[in-house]
């Protein structure tokens, strides 16, 4: 009788065991004979069989096997809750752990550490302090509140719900202090937007004796990034280095080296710590290919990543194809984007919902509604990001009833919007000049007590309320909201006074504007605008010279248009390409044409005033967006019917440009497609998608 029973104890850890390889590689098939093998012999209720079952089945994505097993569970331990609860966790799915952690109090099991823990995480991935707050009390009352892992992720919850005051309480009555807790102090400071603390922190550890790992100096190192403190970075890199610490061999630290250089600007510096690495993370190859693409060297970035993909020790995973094609959207490269989307098809991360997002705003960014309406359809496990991405381009299309359709059917669906979703709805909304709906939404919004509203949310209402021409609203709502109002909000009621010709309430809202961000050379050229319209020389001047003296510089305007697999950038009055002369050839025609037969005539309020108007004239045709324009007209674009033309542009498309295109359409009587820094114009027939305000 022993035997036998130290036999099944035996067969029971075997198989236990194996659970757990199959759990720790990702095995789901694997783990599935084991479960059948498991029932067949009659341990498909032993308790810990089936914890493992359920860690395995969580970790593989499968949550409907691992409710399964835990719903048929004739008894349950700690263990049992936990690893459920964990496995909702990894799953994106929060709520159904903290779910789970409520019916878990209605039973004899006690929760232990590891339960809280996974909870304050729940907690904090959803931004729910009151719930954390909760399950803080339940700690102090069972005495778990000073067990290192609880301590530590109490601090975590409340640092991603914007609670710094109870995070730095819990940290600062801490009675013992490991690494892991001035970590998670660093890091949640760093992630909240506060990377100067996060670097006091850093020498306060030191100070108190406490030696930083790994972890601390890629957290440090993050905060430096986003503060752009690159002095600061240079010196915790020189410490690495004074200190002999095997940087090139510690993949994680020089990745975030790697990243704070590409964010800095400093890629040579980026380069140089990325060719010494013993071995390369896919974090480092992502980072330094973002950093190429964002400073529009797209052939080196484009060389970076066919190393890569032919770097068989590396696989490419679901962040650097979503971040590939991230690149792709943001240049509008259709072609190179249908390359990539044909190249992720054959990875194992091909299926990943994170990479499917990314393919439809690649499609929507380079304006293929159609295109992205058919893959996002055709994505198998749509999560709110999914819904988001695809109403965020309706939006951007103008299509903003298609946009409410879209979010009515999210909600039919079951998938909860977020703050995000409903920032992309009121988005559209604006767009679309859907002036009673967005109000509808925003009501919504301010009642649903899961969201916490945001300045942006305010400025979308700002915006609509510009756009109908409700200034008065709009200057209301600005200075009644709850919250601080940014820069970015004032922009937005400022450029809405310029649009309906409102000076007195323009004066006002700019010369406050320029008072709170003074170093934002955008806010001149706006202020500047709106006296130029006005004819208020004097003040125009004023403005324009305080620029000057400051030395404000606003972003030159830069566009391109991809012609036969190949990029063509444009900044106003390039005269680089080699078909400059055909380009200004056909442009002087252009020109012609649309004045004869439509009325063009030169918006000159829209170029410098200080030059001659004939020279006004010439400035104004040989825009960026126009000399784009004028390529693809020059290769081939003259042709009747044939496809539309594509153009793309940093900033928001001039006025000027914006008549001469409508005009262009109707002579030409062809498509043209301009996406600018806040919308996409389909201008056909002498008419925009935009109605003339964006």
């Amino acid at each position: 009788m022993k035997k036998i029973s130290v036999s099944l104890v035996t067969e029971r850890q075997r198989f236990s065991k194996l659970l757990r390889s199959c759990a720790r590689n990702w095995l789901t098939d694997q783990g599935k004979q084991v479960h059948g093998s498991l029932l067949k012999m009659g341990y498909g209720f032993d308790m810990i069989l089936s914890n493992d079952l359920i860690d395995l089945y969580g970790k593989c994505g499968t949550m409907e096997m691992a409710c399964e097993v835990f719903d048929r569970m004739p008894e349950r331990n700690v263990v049992s809750w936990t690893v459920l609860m964990c496995g909702h966790l990894r799953q994106g799915t929060p709520r159904a752990s903290l779910l789970l952690f409520r019916r878990m109090g209605c039973s004899e099991v006690k929760p232990n550490e590891f339960t809280f823990s996974t909870n304050f995480k729940a907690c904090g991935f959803l931004g729910i302090p009151e719930n954390g707050m909760q399950i803080h009390g339940m700690c102090v009352r069972t005495g778990f509140e000073w067990i290192p892992v609880v301590g530590n992720s109490t601090m975590d919850m409340y640092l991603r719900c914007g609670r710094l005051k109870e995070a730095e309480k819990v940290f600062n009555e801490m009675p013992v202090r490991s690494v892991i807790s001035w970590n998670v102090m660093i890091a949640g400071y760093a992630l909240v937007g506060m990377g100067d603390k996060s670097l006091v922190l850093f020498l306060e550890m030191q100070k108190e004796g406490e030696m930083p790992d790994d972890f601390t100096f890629t957290s440090t190192l993050k905060a430096c990034s986003g503060l752009g403190a690159i002095r600061e970075g240079f010196q915790i890199h020189a410490y690495l280095i004074t200190r002999g610490f095997p940087i090139f061999s510690q993949t994680i630290i020089a990745g975030a080296l790697v990243d704070l250089y590409v964010k800095s600007g400093c890629l040579f510096d980026a380069r140089l710590v990325f060719d010494h690495l013993e071995q390369k993370s896919v974090i480092s190859w992502s980072a330094l290919i973002l950093g190429y693409a964002q400073e529009g060297n797209l052939m080196e970035a484009m060389d970076l990543f066919r190393q890569l993909r032919e770097n068989n020790s590396i696989r490419v995973d679901e962040f650097v194809l979503s971040s590939m094609m991230g690149v792709f959207a943001d240049f509008a490269l259709v072609e190179q984007g249908k390359q990539m989307h044909c190249y992720t098809v054959k990875t194992p991360f091909g299926l990943e919902t994170s990479v499917a997002n990314s393919i439809v705003d690649m499609y929507l960014k380079c304006g293929l509604t159609e295109e992205a309406e058919k893959h996002f359809n055709e994505i198998t496990k749509r999560n709110v990001v999914s819904w988001t991405v695809m109403i965020t381009g309706y939006g951007k299309h103008g299509l903003g009833r298609e946009a409410i359709h879209l979010f009515k059917k999210m909600q039919v669906e079951n998938v909860e919007p977020d703050g995000v979703t409903y920032l992309a709805l009121l988005s559209a909304c604006s767009h679309s000049g859907l002036v009673e709906e967005s109000e509808e939404y925003f009501s919504r919004l301010c009642e649903d007590r899961r969201i916490k509203q945001q300045v942006e949310h305010y400025a979308c209402m700002v915006d609509l309320l510009g756009r109908a021409g409700r200034l008065k609203e709009a200057k209301k709502l600005v200075l009644n909201m709850p919250l601080k109002p940014n820069i970015g909000i004032w922009q937005t009621l400022l450029s809405a006074c310029r649009v309906h010709g409102n000076l007195e309430m323009g004066r006002e809202v700019g010369e406050s504007l320029l008072r709170l961000d003074g170093n934002n050379p955008t806010n001149y050229v706006m202020m500047s605008n709106i006296y130029a319209d006005a004819g208020c020389w004097k003040e125009f001047e004023r403005v324009r010279e305080s620029a000057k003296m400051q030395g404000l510089r606003k972003v030159g305007g830069c566009s391109w248009v991809e012609i036969d697999k190949e990029i063509h950038f444009f900044y106003n009055g390039d005269e680089r390409h080699a078909l400059t002369e055909e380009i200004h050839e056909v442009l002087k025609e252009m020109n012609r044409r649309v004045k004869e037969e439509v009325g063009y005539a030169y918006e000159v309020r829209f170029a410098l005033r200080d030059i001659e108007e004939e020279s006004k004239a010439e400035s104004l045709r040989f825009h960026s967006e126009k000399l784009a324009i004028g390529l693809a007209l020059v290769r081939g674009g003259m042709e009747k019917g044939g496809t539309m033309i594509r153009v793309f542009k940093n900033l928001r498309v001039c006025g000027d440009c914006h008549e001469f295109i409508k005009g262009l359409s109707k002579v030409l009587k062809k498509v043209f497609v301009v996406r600018d820094a806040n919308r996409f114009h389909k201008f056909e027939d002498g008419f925009c998608s935009c109605k003339d305000y964006w």
